[in-house]
């Protein structure tokens, strides 16, 4: 890079003079500050690399430059320099600005949200309008305009689209027109190089076909992209794939090591080699980091990024495991490291599992200190303690004792074969993921007893007010009647005392709205309709304004209370989810039967007091429907549609959409209303692509009801969301009602995916 270009560079994000990295999925320049915000929004947002200390292919070097020089920082800040927009109130921030808040906050909108890039008409068939964009991109690659291809990208055309006419995708295109930059883009963004087309011919063949040697060979890196990343970082030096030599694997140890990724399917091995090979992307770029740095600001401002962030498109399980990569030392990860490039060949050439049995026992050794170190990890205060029962005991002790056998099968003279470092390494997969499992379920009964516990003190709390109530109000009678006597009767007397004693009888013992036939049952308006009492989080007076057709949760009083603490829906919609995990994965719990109505097991009620059970029913006339039960929960279903998906991309589906719901709800807890429609297009895209999972006319009514509901709410909540006024410019009336609608789509959207699990869950078990 020339100096005189260099000196004409200013940082993409606050202008500050001469930076020194690069976003490579961006196309921007940032200064250090920026970079340290950027490190810490994790690579799945932004992938940055020192634009002079770091080993970059010229062919992507060149790929940046072009895009900074063609102005691709306007695409991530269109509605910045839109003049309209400038009463909106965000600025983009000076040098002079401290990191945080100012920075940070500007940096996230930017990259995470895409709050300020240019959004098109939104239209009733996403999955359309990403088709047309893909289409768009698939003719754009061919020419050398790449900040289009960008914009297309950041717009959400799809990198790997595979036209259904032609029979290829852009790489095919880009690849045959020679255009290296094109090419590079697309891989940046995900585009396989070893993808066939409809002739079963990868771009890599038709660049050699077009003479463009120099591509071919930049796809081959490429495609081998992962394996030379982590071969450079053992030894700092990559294979030579021109002469046909792909990997490169230490001598040194290979010979005394077996792959512990022998049990894994491909897919698991593919997401494990993938974590794998950010951690090295994040200890390579920290080292480089603290060697650019100036040490005595190092401890001020400057973002610390200590294990990989969370990426959201990934479940909690994944994250956690991701993070513990940080804690592996250099040479434990350099051992892991090779265990993935030995199994990587082995897998790539299709060869069989082999190992010399005189290196075995060196093996056991290293399993052995790699166990204690992560008992050493488990004895950290990152979970609760294990709650013990005589099943996991028993568990325990049999996986303790066959590994106690195994062991000291190894310790005596004689080697050991394959098979039995198979049964001992798979005994102990087994007791870790028991113990991480006990775990999990520990924390889980833990929140709930805590919840329990300050439900009893509601209802105790309620029942005493009761009491009062009761004790100090008297019933109405109608004069003349029997039980209304005449004061001036003689018997007047008697019946004033025995009336008395009724009333302390029935005010000495505390009274609750969930007894069936309980006093409290006149206290109703007039004419209105029993609440079904499963609904209540807590005990409350019933309101006279609430109609039979209104759920109780969403009352007018409980929205505004909604929207002055907007977290708790959150909490309400990812403990859903996790009640439907916990009901696929436990199958020792069991639900019972109810036989009376208006009747609910503890077991049933999720934290919030809503019904979760399959067998549970509520009917409350009124509430429910005509026959006076849930749908998804009727046990007089149809029998069990085949077509219907399985349980398990039923729940992924579903946990992307309840992540997008919590974004969009902490978005109206912090009155980021310019956040609202980047949020409602990624739930509705999620709820598109788990409606997709079901066929077009299922068989099941319930089902086919669920999909209704939760499309039209997408769609609703896209409405409402663009509905939402400007927070400078608006009453806060208006603010509060908009705000509130969005909060009952979410809700809406949460219910109707909740309803998919169930019935999935249900049927599937059937």
């Amino acid at each position: 890079m020339s100096k005189r270009l260099r000196n004409s560079e200013v940082c993409a994000d606050c202008s500050s003079s001469d930076p020194h990295w690069a976003s490579v999925n961006r196309g921007v320049l940032i200064c250090d500050e920026c970079c340290g915000v950027h490190r810490s929004l994790g690579r799945h947002n932004s992938q940055v690399r020192h634009l002079s200390n770091t080993a970059w292919p010229p062919t992507q070097l060149q790929m940046v430059q072009t895009l900074y020089n063609n102005g691709a920082n306007a695409i991530w800040e269109h509605t910045l320099l839109d003049p309209s927009s400038i009463t909106s109130g965000k600025r983009k921030p000076n040098p002079q600005n401290k990191v945080h808040p100012n920075k940070t906050e500007f940096v996230k909108s930017k990259y995470q949200m895409l709050a300020f890039v240019h959004r098109l008409p939104c239209r009733d068939d996403d999955t359309t309008a990403a088709a047309d964009l893909s289409k768009q991109l698939h003719s754009s690659v061919r020419t050398g305009n790449l900040e289009t291809c960008l914009r297309l990208l950041s717009l959400g055309a799809q990198a790997n689209y595979f036209h259904p006419e032609k029979g290829n995708t852009p790489l095919h295109i880009a690849a045959k027109a020679g255009q290296v930059c094109q090419a590079e883009l697309l891989c940046v963004y995900g585009a396989d190089p070893g993808a066939p087309d409809s002739n079963g011919k990868t771009p890599i063949h038709y660049a050699r076909q077009a003479g463009h040697q120099d591509l071919a060979d930049r796809l081959v890196e490429v495609q081998y992209e992962l394996t030379d990343r982590l071969a450079f970082y053992l030894c700092g030096r990559k294979p030579d794939h021109k002469n046909g030599q792909h990997f490169i694997i230490p001598a040194q140890m290979t010979d005394a090591t077996l792959p512990i990724s022998l049990q894994l399917s491909d897919h698991l091995f593919e997401e494990l080699a993938m974590d794998v090979y950010d951690e090295v992307d994040r200890r390579e770029t920290d080292a480089v980091w603290l060697a650019t740095q100036n040490h005595s600001t190092l401890v001020t401002e400057t973002t610390v990024v200590p294990f990989l962030p969370v990426n959201p498109e990934y479940s909690s399980t994944r994250n956690q495991g991701r993070q513990k990569l940080a804690r592996f030392n250099a040479h434990e990860f350099a051992t892991l490291v090779i265990d993935i490039l030995s199994d990587a060949k082995r897998r790539q050439q299709g060869s069989s599992v082999s190992s010399p049995k005189d290196n075995v026992d060196v093996f056991f050794k290293s399993v052995g200190s790699r166990h204690g170190s992560e008992s050493q990890e488990m004895d950290q205060p990152d979970y609760d303690s294990v709650a013990s029962d005589e099943d996991t005991d028993t568990d325990l002790r049999v996986s303790k004792a066959d590994r106690a056998k195994s062991l000291d099968s190894d310790l005596s003279d004689g080697p050991i074969s394959v098979q039995e470092f198979l049964e001992v390494k798979n005994a102990l997969s087994a007791s870790e993921a028991k113990i991480q499992e006990l775990m999990k379920t520990n924390s889980n009964l833990s929140e709930e007893l805590r919840l329990m516990q300050k439900k009893l003190q509601s209802l105790q709390s309620e029942n005493s007010s009761l009491r009062r109530q009761v004790s100090t109000q008297q019933p109405y009678q109608a004069p003349g009647s029997p039980d209304h006597p005449n004061p001036s009767s003689p018997s007047s007397s008697s019946s004033s005392s025995a009336l008395k004693r009724h009333l302390s009888a029935r005010a000495s013992r505390p009274m609750s709205m969930y007894e069936t036939g309980s006093g409290l049952k006149p206290f109703l308006p007039k004419g209105e309709t029993p609440y079904p009492e499963e609904t209540f989080p807590t005990l409350q007076p019933f309101p006279t304004y609430v109609s039979k057709n209104l759920p109780l949760a969403f009352s007018p009083s409980f929205s505004s209370a909604c929207f002055s603490n907007v977290a708790a829906c959150g909490w309400y919609i990812s403990n859903s989810l996790r009640f439907m995990r916990a009901s696929k994965f436990d199958k020792q719990s069991s639900v019972s039967d109810g036989d009376y109505d208006n009747t609910v097991n503890e077991s049933d009620l999720d934290d919030s007091g809503y019904v979760f059970g399959r067998r549970c029913r509520l009917r409350s006339s009124g509430w429910m429907g005509e026959s006076g039960s849930i749908p998804e929960l009727d046990d007089h279903e149809s029998e069990p549609d085949p077509s219907l998906p399985s349980t398990d991309d039923v729940i992924r589906k579903t946990e992307q959409i309840t992540k997008n719901i919590q974004e969009l709800l902490r978005a109206a807890q912090e009155n980021k209303h310019e956040s609202f429609i980047p949020c409602a297009e990624r739930i509705h895209v999620a709820v598109n692509e788990m409606a997709a999972l079901f066929p077009k006319r299922p068989r099941s009514e319930t089902v086919r009801s669920s999909l209704r509901s939760l499309t039209s709410s997408a769609n609703r909540l896209q409405s409402e969301c663009k509905k939402a006024p400007p927070l400078e410019s608006s009453p806060a009336a208006d603010v509060q009602l908009v705000t509130q609608q969005v909060i009952q789509c979410a809700y809406d959207i949460a219910k109707a995916a909740k309803q998919l699990v169930t019935i999935t869950t249900k049927e599937n078990n059937n």
